[in-house]
């Protein structure tokens, strides 16, 4: 069914940075303040007249990163977004956005004080209709000009264009948004004119920020598509890949599309491409992950240890990102849960700069943030929990992150969702089967209950037919006399006389 979508063709060297529109003029980019305001209002930065917010000055990351990336200076994601604006919105309250004139995730109304919760369910569970109803709003997406934000197309050196006076900024449709800002995360930094680029750098995966980032990511599709629909109650659903075997249920025509070389409208020039399981040089990805992988991964009391990275070993975040195995033994040939679901995929998917061009993508990471909101749930896990620093580039606690506007710092999302994001999953979770030693515990258990069982009822059978056998002696038995009125008469006549 998802026909219309292929791949947004983006590149190192032409997409640099997304900003509201309203902002990017060169006056704006000048002055390094990004404080519009309100839909409806003028002259009247980030709603501070009405209460909304104020313009205040950006606090970015100074604590040391890891040492993945050994550099200083070179790429424009440092430090994010200082090199492009100083002074932005931070909102009061409930209120929300680059101008303060929406509502914080999970609430609604004038004022921002109502709360509205959406449900991302199992999008195998849906409706034919509801399944259609989705794809359409993923196609129109697609298709739709983001009503906020637009790409800059030039490192911040050329940002002002040839003249010197016209920011080179384009327009870029929801969607193709959504793809371009995972895009920006995992370039490459660009070391200059004739040098080979530098590779080690990712402010998305292998890190702590993995789940955070992706949170956010998909969080603002959802919204970005609830106001393209108008409808607030519009929610993302999630695949549930953990079902084992070499099966892509949703690569159905009435869903994602079938198994095929590629899709395309003839409308981009690089198609999508999706063979699932059919790697055959790596037999290991074959096969999605199972239910008892969940299970594992969810019992791991960590959620991240040094060095933060991907070979961190007993680490949740490593584990559900998929670099260790899923009971949380680092092994570089082993890859499991999200990264193993990304490569059964086998094609665009399994592309970490390209991957989210799949629409599988959007469903494959709902789950993911599932598990991860349900491990946040089970351990009552604390922002304490996250690295404050050491963690590599982008993935510090307090790091903003990239390339995402207003800024929102990895600890905002390290958060339950239901109670501080406006959405939870309807999700039936695995068991851990029980151990040979559990189960023959459990049947000595049940043998002595059986046991104590019989032997009360034995005893009450035993009781009762006592009972009905040697029966209750009368308190007056036949061989008494009764007392009677007659007699009582004639006694009475006697005693008078």
């Amino acid at each position: 069914m998802w026909q219309t979508v292929v791949l947004l063709c983006v590149s190192a060297t032409l997409v640099q940075c997304q900003f509201p529109r309203e902002c990017v003029t060169a006056e704006g980019l000048r002055s390094g303040q990004c404080c519009p305001s309100p839909p409806g209002s003028t002259s009247d930065p980030c709603g501070v007249s009405q209460g909304r917010g104020a313009c205040v000055s950006i606090v970015a990351d100074r604590r040391p990163h890891g040492p993945q990336y050994p550099h200083d200076g070179r790429d424009d994601r440092e430090r994010w977004p200082i090199r492009f604006f100083n002074r932005t919105c931070q909102c009061a309250g409930n209120f929300y956005g680059h101008h303060c004139g929406r509502c914080r995730h999970g609430f609604s109304g004038p004022n921002c004080d109502q709360r509205v919760t959406v449900v991302r369910r199992n999008v195998m569970q849906m409706s034919a209709s509801e399944k259609q109803t989705f794809v359409n709003a993923l196609d129109m997406a697609k298709r739709t000009v983001h009503p906020d934000l637009v790409i800059c197309t030039r490192r911040y050196q050329d940002i002002y264009g040839p003249d010197g006076n016209t920011p080179q900024f384009e327009n870029i449709t929801i969607y193709n948004y959504f793809v371009w800002t995972h895009f920006y995360s995992v370039k490459k930094t660009f070391m200059g004119a004739g040098q080979p680029s530098f590779g080690g750098v990712d402010f998305s995966h292998e890190g702590p920020g993995f789940v955070t980032w992706h949170r956010y990511h998909l969080l603002q599709l959802e919204r970005d598509m609830q106001d393209m629909l108008q409808d607030s109650t519009f929610a993302l659903p999630y695949w549930n890949f953990a079902i084992g075997g070499s099966e892509c249920d949703i690569c159905t025509d009435d869903l994602m599309g079938a198994r095929s070389s590629f899709m395309t409208n003839d409308t981009e020039t690089s198609p999508i491409q999706r063979n699932p399981a059919g790697n055959v040089a790596r037999p290991l990805v074959q096969r999605l992950p199972e239910p008892q992988d969940v299970v594992d991964c969810l019992e791991l009391n960590t959620f991240d240890t040094p060095p933060y990275y991907s070979t961190s070993s007993q680490s949740f975040r490593n584990t559900i990102e998929g670099y260790s195995a899923p009971q949380g033994g680092y092994d570089p040939v082993v890859r499991s849960l999200h990264n193993l679901a990304h490569l059964f995929l086998n094609g665009t998917g399994g592309q970490t700069h390209l991957s989210p061009n799949d629409p599988i993508f959007v469903l494959l990471h709902t789950f993911t943030d599932a598990i991860f909101d349900e491990w946040l749930r089970r351990h009552s896990a604390g922002q304490v929990v996250y690295p404050e620093e050491n963690a590599p580039i982008g993935h510090n606690r307090q790091f903003n992150m990239v390339p995402f506007w207003p800024p929102v710092t990895n600890a905002e999302m390290f958060v339950p969702a239901p109670d501080n994001l406006g959405y939870t999953y309807e999700v039936q979770w695995p068991t851990r089967p029980y151990t040979l030693s559990e189960i023959i515990t459990i049947g000595i258990v049940v043998a002595v209950l059986v046991v104590a069982v019989v032997a009360v009822v034995i005893a009450s059978v035993v009781r009762a037919r006592s009972y009905n056998s040697e029966g209750l002696e009368p308190l007056l038995g036949e061989q008494f006399r009764r007392y009677s009125e007659d007699e009582r008469r004639v006694d009475k006549i006697q005693s008078v006389v």
